[in-house]
């Protein structure tokens, strides 16, 4: 069962999300060639930290670092290392922060030094495949919905949807009722109302959907080694339409109460 949220926790969320975002803003200005991983997470967590927010990734089932960090065929969950950014790559970075007692969460993904055409087009299917998600996130529309758009766009642009991995709700734990998959039939799954709060985060392959788990038990690659990209923003439900909450409210003075 989803938890509403009132507009004073909403604010919480949107400090929360608002420090996530500027701060994988940051992290795509450094991701050049010869950059470690570990030297990312680093500038990850003190950005979040000087901002007064917790890390909400550290420790979390036992994962070690604040950023999640996949390159190329990760598709999520890579952890940082001494591994160092390549010309070429793609880098997925997923991050999480939390203020007073409310999480933020967001990932993007970056192209490293100079990508071809071809992979910049997965990034952008990959990002507008999320914002058509976002798009439906209004009250009277199912969760299917979401996944239905997501998927409908990636595909149409000749791409594969992962299916073991999905969105969630988020409020004062990081994951929360509803899961919000990215694939499947319109019309389905729990009905949306003012005052949710959903994470939705396709991640799109250049090839098959399959995925696996590296030996580390945390890092998810493409099985055929293709490409994977992923995108996330944390959206709340409002009477007025969905609000990305990382971006100032967009419909005017922010209500006191749902109404």
């Amino acid at each position: 069962m989803s938890v509403q949220k009132s507009w004073s926790e909403l604010q919480k969320m949107h400090r929360a999300c608002t420090i996530v975002v500027d701060t994988l803003a940051a992290l795509a200005e450094v991701a050049a060639p010869g950059v470690t991983t570990k030297e990312m997470d680093r500038i990850a967590r003190e950005r979040i930290e000087r901002a007064g927010a917790k890390p909400a990734f550290l420790g979390y089932r036992g994962y070690p670092a604040t950023l999640c960090i996949s390159v190329n065929e990760e598709v999520v969950h890579g952890i940082p290392g001494d591994r160092q950014l390549r010309d070429g790559d793609i880098v997925g970075l997923d991050l999480g922060c939390i203020v007073d007692g409310f999480y933020g969460d967001a990932a993007r993904t970056v192209p490293v030094g100079r990508v071809s055409d071809k992979t910049r087009r997965l990034l952008q299917v990959t990002e507008e495949s999320l914002h058509a998600g976002i798009a439906v996130c209004r009250p009277g529309s199912r969760v299917g919905d979401i996944g239905h758009a997501v998927q409908q766009h990636a595909e149409r642009h000749g791409y594969s949807v992962v299916r073991e991995f999905v969105g969630h709700g988020i409020g004062t734990s990081l994951h929360e009722e509803p899961q919000v998959p990215n694939y499947g039939p319109p019309g389905r799954r729990e009905r949306l109302v003012a005052g949710m709060c959903l994470a939705i985060e396709p991640m799109v392959n250049v090839g098959k959907p399959d995925v696996r788990l590296l030996d580390d038990g945390w890092t998810a690659v493409t099985v055929d080694g293709s490409l994977s990209a992923h995108f996330e923003l944390s959206v709340a439900v409002t009477p007025e339409g969905p609000w990305i909450l990382s971006e100032p409210y967009p419909y005017g003075r922010l209500k006191e109460t749902h109404a």
